[in-house]
């Protein structure tokens, strides 16, 4: 255990202790000194010194005995009374952010990942990249302030982007947003925080949520798909995210430069005419059309999901996930499921399992969230803090 290393750094000891015991002080309610002991394994001496420690930090605070119903542990009992302690997760907040092509949408939650607030403004298409993100600015001060947060008190910022990013947080390529591609979206949103931004892929968060708290929960090898007239896609390998050397993994939507003969525009068009693959007004009325046994409609509506098929089927090859789950969209097209599982059964060696995502219009921001609760957990749990920085410092 921790506390009975000898010979070696104390400061990295005392480090590896305050890491063991807020891990086990943020996984559950209020507990007592004892129960920490037990739960550590670390002696009370070294208990009682690590939750000093935290208390001054304002992590962690001490509190009233719960009240403990008849029959329980601590019920009816003498003595001195225990001591109890709890994380606090009001410490500090984290936002997830997600800039899309119509909208801008944001979570704000606490340091234990609990969502304290959001906000959804709208925004046209054509936004150049400076309106849009004043926007992004302008809606993150709206959520501060309706729940009385500063903006000092964030600890990390999550942000999911159409286009492939790289790990910087450059937009290497961003079509579907003007002034997108070559933006140092990590750059120009860093200016904004006194803390860690991470700038991914919108595909890849949403990968990231719905695994987190969505269809894909215990599923470590999945896809999602975006799925629009030009797919994206973000999956997840042995429970982690595969960006690929570029940031560029599961951008299936260029599969047609291969030789396919429909291109994006055509899929869904019923007059010959290309649609806008961001128009989804016109996406759902060609959609309804095909419902309602309009054949043009039909044949157009086929020739999407053929597509989408070949799409998800060659990276269904390529990764053999357990599962696919579907969102954008795509998402709300009647009788989806059933002509993917069909089609990918014929066209991949070992059809996976495929579902709806459940996380709806705000699995991107989840994602975004996720990814910053990361970043917070490990600066909470960090042993070995950076070159000249103490360990309770963040940037």
């Amino acid at each position: 255990m921790a506390d009975r290393l000898t010979g070696g750094d104390s400061s990295l000891l005392r480090r590896i202790n305050a890491a063991v015991t807020l891990r086990a002080l943020r996984e559950g309610h209020a507990v007592t000194l004892t129960q920490l002991v037990g739960d550590t394994g670390l002696s009370r001496p070294t208990v009682e010194g690590v939750i000093e420690g935290l208390v001054e930090t304002g992590l962690v605070a001490e509190v009233e005995q719960p009240p403990q119903p008849d029959g329980q542990p601590g019920a009816g009992r003498r003595g001195r009374p225990a001591r109890w302690f709890r994380f606090r997760a009001e410490a500090g907040h984290i936002l997830g952010i997600e800039i899309g092509v119509h909208d801008i949408r944001i979570i704000l939650a606490d340091l234990a990942g609990v969502v304290v607030g959001s906000h959804f403004r709208p925004v046209e298409e054509t936004l150049d990249a400076e309106e849009r993100l004043t926007a992004v600015r302008s809606v993150v001060a709206e959520v501060l302030r309706k729940a009385g947060v500063s903006r000092d008190n964030l600890w990390a910022v999550g942000v999911g982007t159409p286009g492939i990013v790289d790990r910087d947080g450059t937009v290497q390529l961003g079509t579907a947003m003007p002034g997108w591609t070559g933006l140092d979206l990590g750059a120009r949103l860093r200016r904004s925080f006194r803390c860690p931004v991470m700038i991914e892929n919108d595909a890849n968060l949403a990968a990231i949520a719905e695994h987190w708290q969505g269809a894909a929960v215990g599923a470590d090898d999945m896809v999602f798909v975006m799925a629009g007239l030009s797919p994206g896609a973000g999956s997840l390998i042995n429970g982690r995210l595969h960006r690929g050397f570029g940031g560029a993994a599961g951008e299936i939507g260029a599969l047609h430069l291969l030789g396919q003969e429909v291109t994006p525009e055509r899929l869904l068009s019923t007059t010959g005419k290309p649609l806008n693959p961001l128009d989804e007004a016109a996406v759902a009325r060609v959609l309804k059309l095909a419902r309602e046994g309009d054949e043009v409609a039909q044949v157009a509506t086929d020739r999407f999901l053929t597509r989408l098929v070949q799409s998800v089927a060659a990276l269904v090859l390529a990764i053999d996930p357990q599962l696919v789950v579907v969102g954008g969209w795509a998402a709300g097209l009647d009788g989806v499921l059933d002509p993917l599982r069909e089609r990918l059964a014929r066209f991949t060696l070992r059809a996976p399992e495929v579902a709806l995502a459940a996380l709806g219009s705000e699995v991107v921001a989840m994602g975004a969230l996720r990814v910053a609760l990361d970043q917070v957990e490990e600066q909470l749990f960090a042993v070995n803090p950076p070159t000249g920085e103490p360990s309770s410092t963040r940037s």
